[in-house]
């Protein structure tokens, strides 16, 4: 394995890492789950999968109150018909991406032949081109009601990702170095807020944990009044510490939920989501 730098973070303490270690992913999803194991002793493991909601009593019932009438419901049918609705070719998403069961769990992958990290949105996008239909945008709308259906439709999966190989782990490696990088006006990275401050409030809100952050989406926040999708919530994080956000799907973005996903390994999908 290449030797990496290790940012200065909570897990640095925690395990006493030197600043510079022969790391694999495997070593990294020990020491990271690990971590949030131990900073939060009464959560189970399996809870993770809902966010700020495993680590907050009040939010929590909040939250449950809103569950029993989920603002996503409409999103899944708007999803269900799109899925559904023939191309002008007379084909439909199954002919590129087969079955709607089980599909969202098999995303992100890394795709050897192309050497890159492959999410469902650039699949479903691709699907659409083949066929002669125009692209979705990737942050809302359409794709996140699409998205919607299909995460729905993989909930209690376990998230299963895999890192193997040369280009792989490049690719990994890639959205471990944008999780812990300082950027923007602020100097702020992915794990300040939600590994280092993981429980703390920023104002009002208490910041959730890193582990288990993609489990969940697509999400209908109150903040947007609709669906958003995984990346439109990367591109609102770059904006809070005043960074330039990068373009929702682009490999920025999808090497950081390649590396996300594998961080979440065990725990289940269970989209779509609501948050505040």
């Amino acid at each position: 394995m290449k030797k990496i730098t290790v940012v200065a973070t909570a897990l640095g303490v925690l395990f006493a890492l030197p600043l510079s270690v022969e790391a694999s992913p495997k070593d990294d999803l020990k020491a990271f789950q690990g971590y949030f194991k131990t900073r939060f002793p009464n959560t189970k493991f399996d809870d993770f999968s809902n966010g700020v909601y495993s680590i907050d009593k009040a939010s929590r019932e909040q939250w449950e109150e809103i569950e029993e009438f989920p603002p996503y419901e409409l999103a899944i049918e708007e999803g269900q018909e799109i899925w559904n609705k023939k191309f002008k070719n007379g084909k439909t998403f199954k002919s590129c991406l087969g079955g709607e069961k089980n599909l969202a769990a098999k995303y992100p992958h890394f795709d050897k032949k192309r050497k890159e990290v492959v999410t469902l949105p650039v699949a479903i996008n691709e699907c659409l081109e083949k066929n002669g239909e125009s692209p979705l945008g990737y942050k809302k709308g359409k794709m996140a009601a699409l998205l919607s259906f299909l995460a729905y439709n993989s909930r209690g999966q376990k998230i299963d990702v895999e890192v193997k190989g040369k280009d792989a782990e490049e690719a990994y490696e890639a959205g471990k170095q944008f999780f812990y990088a300082r950027r923007g006006q602020l100097n702020f990275s992915c794990a300040h807020c939600h590994v280092d401050n993981a429980g703390n409030k920023i104002r009002a809100d208490i910041l959730s944990p890193a582990l288990g952050h993609v489990t969940h989406f697509p999400v209908y926040r109150s903040k947007w009044g609709e669906m958003g999708t995984l990346h439109r919530r990367f591109d609102g994080c770059n904006k809070q510490v005043r960074a330039r956000p990068f373009k929702a799907q682009g490999k920025e973005y999808r090497n950081l939920e390649y590396f996300m996903t594998y961080m979440s390994n065990g725990l289940e999908w269970n989209g779509p989501g609501a948050r505040k």
